[in-house]
């Protein structure tokens, strides 16, 4: 099924938004949210839990239980999974397709994975003995004006910076950069993956073309958190999602699979986790 909503100029639309109008969600909005969720799936077939959160601690524009990053947000959206194989790449493809939709209906959001009161919103969701809980977003219309510490937080994120493709996708193994020709139709998906958000910006994701198939990798470049949950993974789950979308909207062949040995030769910082399998070349 194609997206509901234009990929590139959504994903373009994206930004993280940390201040906002102090207004709440209007009923229709959250019926839009609350039936976008209920079609919701993930190609990883990992149980993904969402839930919408009002807070009345965002009325006063303190902390709003996120440690005074996010400002005027009455509503937010927490995301959990069921423990297990690619579940933190679940959540994070299924949050991010979330995501891109409020974006498409004109609200903001902001990923966050550390800055805000776990416990906290963790009981507020109800959230189930053995699910992750890594992370939530605000949901609700950027404030005309932005703080300085927005700006700030902007440009300690690296939030406008991105990799270049021969640092991301590579062909054949990971010695040789995959040209932007050799991906033919597939250098879209690409390139909207690329521009994917991630923790700090990192980019955890690497793409290995050989055959037919693209290989996703995890390039391992921070440390599980205090919970153990490696963040990264969910950045890799963020950047499957716009691949995905990109790919259904242009009708491109292929699917997700974990294949038991991708064959490719990998240095040690490089988790293999799975890859997009095409139906023909």
């Amino acid at each position: 099924m194609k997206p509901e909503f234009s990929v590139e100029k959504t994903v373009k639309e994206r930004h993280s938004v940390r201040t906002y109008e102090d207004r709440a969600l209007s009923a229709q909005e959250k019926d839009s949210l609350n039936a976008y969720i209920a079609g919701l799936t993930n190609p990883f077939s990992a149980e993904v839990s969402f839930r919408l959160l009002e807070t009345s601690a965002a009325v006063n524009g303190a902390k709003l239980g996120t440690y005074g990053v996010i400002k005027g947000a009455r509503d937010f959206v927490g995301a959990s999974a069921a423990d297990g194989e690619l579940a933190l790449e679940a959540l994070g493809y299924s949050l991010e397709s979330l995501i891109l939709y409020a974006t498409s209906l004109g609200l903001g959001t902001c990923w966050l994975g550390g800055t805000f009161d776990r416990s906290g919103f963790a009981s507020a969701m109800n959230l189930k003995k053995g699910h992750l809980f890594p992370a939530i977003s605000p949901v609700g219309h950027p404030g005309e004006k932005k703080r300085a510490r927005d700006t700030l937080m902007r440009w300690v994120a690296k939030s406008d910076q991105r990799k270049e493709w021969s640092e991301l996708f590579f062909h054949e193994g990971f010695s040789k950069p995959l040209a932007k020709a050799d991906a033919g139709d597939f250098a879209f998906a690409l390139e909207m993956l690329r521009l994917a958000p991630s923790a700090v910006n990192k980019q955890p994701w690497r793409i290995v073309k050989s055959r037919n198939a693209y290989h996703f990798y995890e390039a391992k470049t921070m440390k599980e958190n205090k919970l153990g949950i490696d963040i990264q993974r969910v950045d890799v789950g963020i950047g499957a999602c716009h691949f995905h979308l990109a790919a259904l909207e242009k009708d491109l062949p292929g699917k997700f699979e974990k294949l038991e040995n991708p064959d490719i030769q990998a240095p040690g910082s490089m988790d293999y986790l799975f890859s997009w399998v095409m139906n023909s070349l």
